[in-house]
């Protein structure tokens, strides 16, 4: 018997902590429960959470809308040469680079040329491509763009895409070196000079591209004839801008009919919102509460220099680009421009008063227009191949890697 209880009273003692594990009630102190009471305290929190989560998906959503993505084409374009005009910076740099990318020589553009330099050394670093050269180009300057086509025209063997990038907006009154309003003479008048003198060798690189970088201020631009350069009237930068982007649509779909047969092709691209210096002089963020207050959500609407690029660069390798000319993209989609862009008089009147302003009247070296041809209306619908080969040597001066 004595044996029975002392066994019955070990396996008692054995199983006492599992009892005590398992039934002993949450331990109280002062006679309250220590067990955490999450649900109440996180309620709060759940809807803050909610809301603002709701809202920073909605303005990725937005920003992805307005940005319009990458470009779709993974076209190279080995064996090709590229001009691009404001390349030390910005959409230019950033065009540039993915050209680069893509195999293309490129020729940068650019008035600084300590800066054009470092970037033409810090995309042949990035891309492992050696053909990115650095040339002084000053479109405030007839002098300066006659002398930069001169080269490319003797030491380029071709020339496929144009990219007439540069620009300035909304600055003061200044003046360019010839004495034309400083807005529509880079942004309008040393394109247009430009792209007249390396007509030529685009018509010898055929099929080959023109792309011009227009602006949504078009719409509301008026091109004044009888006082282009602010001479008359009080001036106002924001107009003037505006004068300067609706000639850039005006030039780009005169152009397209001057050049249709020739397998030259010609398109103006609206890039978006792009957050570069072009709008340094618009004093957006020159004010606390412009740069406190509005800066985080011109950050959501904004693209990046390298999403602004896109439009470019779809319009310069886009197997879809081929043989479609006298257009203009929003970003990334064909849209009729403003109804003064359409004015046919207008277009024609505004070239020959440019050709005039810039000294192409007594050259002779203008597009004109030309009957379509076989072989040429053939060769718009082909993808650019090279035809004489990549020059041995660099074009333009570069830096060493």
């Amino acid at each position: 018997m004595t044996v029975k209880l002392c066994a019955h009273n070990l396996v008692l003692q054995h199983r006492s902590p599992v009892r005590s594990a398992v039934e002993t009630p949450p331990e109280r102190v002062d006679g309250a429960d220590r067990r955490p009471h999450c649900s109440g305290d996180m309620s709060k929190y759940i809807l803050p959470v909610s809301f603002f989560g709701t809202l920073f998906g909605g303005a990725v959503l937005l920003k992805n809308h307005v940005t319009g993505g990458r470009c779709p084409s993974k076209a190279t374009i080995t064996g090709k040469t590229v001009v691009i005009t404001g390349a030390n910076t910005g959409i230019g740099k950033e065009t540039a680079q993915e050209l680069a990318k893509r195999g293309g020589r490129i020729i940068m553009g650019c008035r600084d040329m300590e800066k054009c330099e470092a970037a033409a050394k810090e995309i042949r670093g990035k891309t492992l491509n050696p053909h990115v050269y650095a040339c002084h180009l000053d479109l405030a300057s007839m002098k300066s763009i006659r002398e930069f086509a001169e080269r490319v025209r003797k030491e380029e063997r071709r020339v496929d895409v144009l990219v007439n990038n540069a620009g300035v907006m909304r600055c003061p009154a200044w003046k360019t070196e010839d004495g034309f309003d400083m807005q529509f003479g880079v942004n309008h008048l040393g394109h247009f000079l430009l792209t007249n003198l390396l007509l030529d060798k685009l018509k010898e690189s055929a099929p080959s591209r023109v792309i011009n970088l227009a602006s949504l201020a078009h719409i509301v631009g008026k091109i004044d004839f009888e006082d282009l350069n602010w001479e008359k009237k009080k001036f106002d930068t924001k107009q003037a801008y505006c004068q300067s982007k609706l000639a850039n649509v005006l030039f780009t779909r005169e152009l397209a009919k001057r050049l249709q047969g020739t397998g030259v092709t010609v398109n103006a691209v609206h890039p978006g919102v792009v957050a570069t210096d072009l709008g340094r002089h618009t004093g957006l963020h020159q004010s606390q509460f412009s740069s406190s207050v509005l800066s985080p959500f011109f950050s959501l609407l904004v693209k990046s220099p390298e999403l602004g690029a896109q439009p470019c660069i779809y319009l310069a390798v886009s197997e879809e680009m081929e043989g479609v000319t006298g257009r203009y993209y929003d970003v990334m989609t064909e849209k009729e421009p403003a109804p003064q862009a359409l004015d046919e008089e207008v277009a024609r009147k505004l070239w020959e008063v440019s050709i005039r302003l810039v000294g192409l009247e007594e050259e002779g070296q203008t597009a004109k227009s030309h009957p379509p041809s076989e072989g040429h209306s053939k060769a718009a619908q082909t993808d650019p191949v090279q035809k004489h080969g990549q020059s041995p040597g660099p074009a333009v001066s570069a830096a060493g890697l």
